[in-house]
């Protein structure tokens, strides 16, 4: 396995800026995940370091090695795209030992089967790819990319074009053969549930460069702008001014933990299920437009003097038009 870093790395396409002076590092064995909305240059990123794209400028290096302008096929990477891409005319087990063709195995049978046991596919070798769920002809894309043994694992997208239950299952099984493995891995999508339920860390980019990296945790809890915090989950914004221990929001001021002297305009930040009703601190009231029933919990919408205030609690909701006292404690807060 190796470890694997980006050193200022820009890419163009046209004159058009796919991404802006990238600067990772990815540990060796880590899950790292990149995070952004459609366009924001994540894919770019891992093409990059697949080979499949050059850079205008900067570094890729595997393990300390210089690997800018090494083709694809010397990287000693394994690629699962979204699209599967296996090969109809070819069986499971064919399709897995495809990713064998460039490498000496001493018994290329017992290392597909070793694979499809890893998949949970044992037994699936003789069929043809279109006899299986996409769920399995995923899996089956994942083993022929473990098939040669890489250094680093790279998935661009490979649940999108799954339902949300598959998502979830195969999400976990991706995430328990890569700590099997103990492979590094770089890991795309556009899902915040999933880059935050999967990642050891996660970078969250936007218009071609990181805005963020850390552990999923962090990232939630402590956004670094106002991008990460908007995009990544549910988040209350109330633009402002900073005042004594928080921030001022027209006439009301809020509290807020740990933040330092400062002046001017800020942002406060307040995820919604850090509202509650019976808070004794940082109160304000805020009249009820409608609710969404989630199962777990209900998203409620609400007004506040012209403002959206997004409140989920797992209480009785108020009826549409009632006004409600909604409250927060200040270590709940985020100043941005």
């Amino acid at each position: 396995m190796a470890e694997l870093s980006l050193d200022g790395v820009s890419v163009s396409y046209a004159g058009t800026v796919a991404l802006s002076d990238v600067d990772l590092d990815v540990a060796d064995g880590e899950f790292f995940t990149l995070v952004g909305p459609s366009g924001c240059g994540k894919t770019t990123t891992l093409r990059t370091v697949a080979g499949f794209e050059t850079p205008d400028s900067g570094q890729v290096r595997f393990g300390g090695r210089e690997m800018t302008g090494v083709p694809p096929e010397e990287r000693d990477v394994g690629v699962v795209f979204q699209n599967y891409a296996l090969f109809p005319h070819m069986t499971v087990a064919e399709n897995v030992g495809y990713g064998l063709r460039f490498h000496r195995v001493d018994d290329p049978e017992a290392r597909v089967a070793e694979l499809l046991s890893l998949v949970d596919l044992e037994g699936f070798g003789e069929r043809d790819p279109t006899e299986l769920s996409g769920g399995q002809q995923q899996r089956v894309s994942l083993a022929r990319a473990l098939a040669p043994e890489p250094d680093v694992l790279l998935l661009d997208e490979p649940m999108s074009a799954l339902d949300a239950r598959l998502r979830e299952e195969l999400r976990r099984e991706v995430r328990r053969i890569q700590t099997e493995l103990g492979i590094t891995t770089v890991y795309v999508t556009h899902d915040q549930e999933e880059a935050l339920a999967v990642s050891d860390r996660v970078a969250v980019m936007h218009d071609g460069r990181v805005e963020q990296v850390g552990t999923p945790r962090a990232v939630y809890r402590e956004p670094a702008t106002r991008f990460v915090a908007s995009f990544v989950g549910e988040n209350n914004l109330f633009d402002g001014e900073w005042a004594d221990g928080g921030v001022r929001v027209d006439g009301t001021t809020f509290e807020v933990a740990g933040v330092a002297e400062a002046s001017g305009h800020a942002t406060l930040c307040v995820r919604p299920e850090h509202l509650r009703r019976d808070a004794a601190e940082n109160r304000f009231a805020v009249t009820v437009e409608q609710s969404e029933f989630l199962g777990e919990a209900t998203r409620v919408h609400c007004d506040w003097d012209g403002r959206t205030v997004v409140w989920r609690t797992d209480g009785v909701v108020p009826d549409r038009g009632a006004e409600v006292t909604l409250g927060f404690a200040p270590e709940h807060g985020r100043v941005l």
